[in-house]
């Protein structure tokens, strides 16, 4: 998380108000994607752009929360900083942790090598069925996507991922495995081994997975 500036923060809240203008989508550059490799660039943008105005609500609180705190902090404890904030905005926020067993087929079975932390925030009744809708919040989304000596296509890509994500499940996996079958053609253009962690199943996991768990965050951790 200290790795991440002020400017891309602030980046991030300009990512979700132009989801609700009018303003069309710029496309790649033509020096680095051809008219081939624009499909999935323009459908990228149009994903993370597709924003709900609690998305934009929830990333604004978290934009604000994050530059009174300072950003270089210990992750967790930003998470669980962040968490007690925006409890004290009226929303129903929690940490969560991860500990995934993926299985990648063929009898292989990954775990991660410590546990994956992010947050989540129960909105309003988002699907009309009269249950709450699961937001996924994760600070340093970008650089899960992160591969050795990418593709120029593939860095055009990256690029556009936000840094911060606040966004709904179907929304994440939609990114996922559409980066993921990019990440794939990168690799394989630059003839490196494609590993199991860049499997969209596994990738998915991180945040997806059923065996996961609430972390208890009271409303006075925020200082």
């Amino acid at each position: 998380m200290g790795s991440i500036s002020e400017d891309e923060l602030l980046q991030m809240v300009r990512d979700f108000i132009e989801s609700e203008s009018a303003s069309p989508i710029s496309p790649p550059s033509s020096n680095t994607m051809s008219h081939n490799d624009q499909h999935p660039y323009l459908t990228l943008q149009e994903i993370i752009r597709r924003a709900t105005k609690v998305e934009v609500d929830v990333l604004e609180k978290i934009l604000v929360h994050v530059k009174e705190m300072g950003i270089a902090r210990e992750p967790t404890l930003l998470k669980k900083r962040l968490v007690a904030r925006l409890k004290i905005d009226g929303y129903e926020a929690s940490l969560c942790k991860t500990y995934s067993v993926c299985n990648l087929g063929r009898s292989k079975v990954v775990q991660y090598a410590g546990d994956y932390e992010y947050i989540d925030v129960m909105v309003g009744d988002g699907n009309g069925d009269g249950k709450p809708e699961r937001l996924i919040v994760d600070m340093d989304f970008r650089s899960h996507f992160e591969v050795a000596r990418p593709t120029p296509t593939y860095k055009e890509l990256t690029d556009a991922i936000p840094t911060v994500f606040v966004g709904t499940e179907e929304k994440l996996k939609k990114i996922i495995s559409l980066l993921c079958k990019a990440a794939k053609e990168s690799l394989r253009e630059r003839g490196l081994h494609i590993p199991p962690w860049r499997k969209a199943s596994y990738m998915q996991s991180k945040w997806l997975s059923k065996d996961y768990k609430k972390v208890s965050v009271p409303i006075t951790n925020m200082d």
